[in-house]
């Protein structure tokens, strides 16, 4: 194929892409298209919480220009003046996915958990397309979040994308966090550097990337509008799994499933953070030495888990005089350590969060 012809067909398929992105993603068809609402994502989110014995609150914390961070606060009388946890789940998740952890670990100290911007029931605002800008606006939340409930300092724990941010948080408010447990943390290994990246990419992959490019990560369960609660039940039956001493119906399905096909704000703006092979544009192990020395971090990972685990032994090195453990890998455990294994993992981060009072 000649040059002029390249161009004419990958010319072809962005406008394809394009016109399909658009039509895909206009909320206003969203409603009929998808068999989703809000408030269908609540019910979904109280029948995974239906099973939390712990007494908690809920509740909507504004933080600013009109958006809110939705919240879920355990608070014995008997441990309140302990370090409050405060959980930050990962790309596509939600409160509700902490479902088997909560009871357990709010027995020794409060437990926040909240809904990150742009995802589960928190606001939906419009990022900004620059990576570096988009991270700002995620730290920023979680910072006016923070003033607004009133914590002087916290234990804080992200998975997957939420480690990446409370690494991120804890480097520009560092007089705020006590102790940083990464559970699986997306986003921290440098952009691979290999002779294969050097090789003279094909057309029709050019042409193939063009297309799917725009798209955000989850576009594709919008596209199929009705079907899509099939679809999570077909293709993720693991979660399913995971809850079973919970659930024997679709409860997780629904509640994935509902997560993710409202109107795409930190979804977008993970793809714009996110590089065609899925690495930080930004990798954070290029900036773990401007987290304070006095910061003690905690690493953890599943057994079966496909994450590279090997930035944890940068790290190590990079923080020579800070206490940097990676804890024994939980066995049986893939990405989702907190619901593959619970009492493995709420054993082991509650024996962490023990040496912080």
């Amino acid at each position: 194929m000649s040059a002029v012809g390249a161009d004419r067909l990958l010319s072809s398929v962005w406008g394809y892409a394009d016109s399909t992105l658009r039509w895909c993603w206009i909320p206003r068809l969203l409603p009929s298209w998808c068999p989703t609402s809000e408030d269908q994502l609540q019910t979904a989110e109280d029948m995974m919480l239906s099973c939390v014995d712990s007494t908690n609150s809920k509740q909507y914390v504004p933080i600013s220009e009109g958006t809110r961070l939705w919240t879920l606060t355990f608070s014995r009388d008997c441990v309140k003046d302990r370090t409050p946890l405060v959980l930050l789940h990962g790309f596509g998740g939600g409160v509700g996915l902490w479902a088997q952890n909560l009871d357990s670990l709010s027995q020794q100290r409060p437990v926040w958990a909240v809904d990150l911007l742009g995802f589960g029931r928190s606001s939906r605002p419009r990022f900004s397309t620059d990576a570096r800008e988009a991270e700002e606006q995620f730290v920023e939340s979680i910072e006016q979040w923070r003033a607004k409930v009133g914590l002087e300092s916290m234990i804080l724990l992200g998975h997957n994308l939420g480690g990446y941010l409370a690494v991120s948080y804890s480097i520009k408010y560092p007089g705020r966090v006590k102790h940083i447990v990464l559970v699986e943390p997306w986003g921290f290994p440098e952009r691979p550097d290999t002779a294969e990246a050097d090789r003279p990419i094909p057309v029709w992959i050019k042409a193939l990337g063009t297309m799917f490019s725009p798209f955000n990560p989850l576009a594709s369960l919008r596209l199929v509008g009705p079907l899509g609660p099939t679809l999570v039940q077909t293709l993720r039956p693991d979660f399913k799994k995971k809850f079973s001493s919970m659930f024997s119906d679709n409860t997780v399905s629904e509640y994935i499933y509902h997560l993710n096909v409202q109107t795409p704000s930190g979804e977008t703006a993970f793809k714009n953070m996110t590089t065609p092979e899925g690495c930080a544009v930004r990798p954070m192990l290029q900036r773990m030495e401007q987290l304070p020395p006095q910061i003690p971090l905690t690493i953890m990972y599943g057994s079966r888990s496909s994450i590279d685990s090997n930035p944890c032994s940068s790290i190590r090195d990079m923080r020579p005089h800070s206490h940097v453990e990676i804890t024994q890998t939980i066995r049986g455990a893939g990405h989702y350590v907190f619901a593959d294994q619970p009492e493995d993992f709420n054993h082991t981060l509650l024996k962490v969060c023990s040496k912080v009072d």
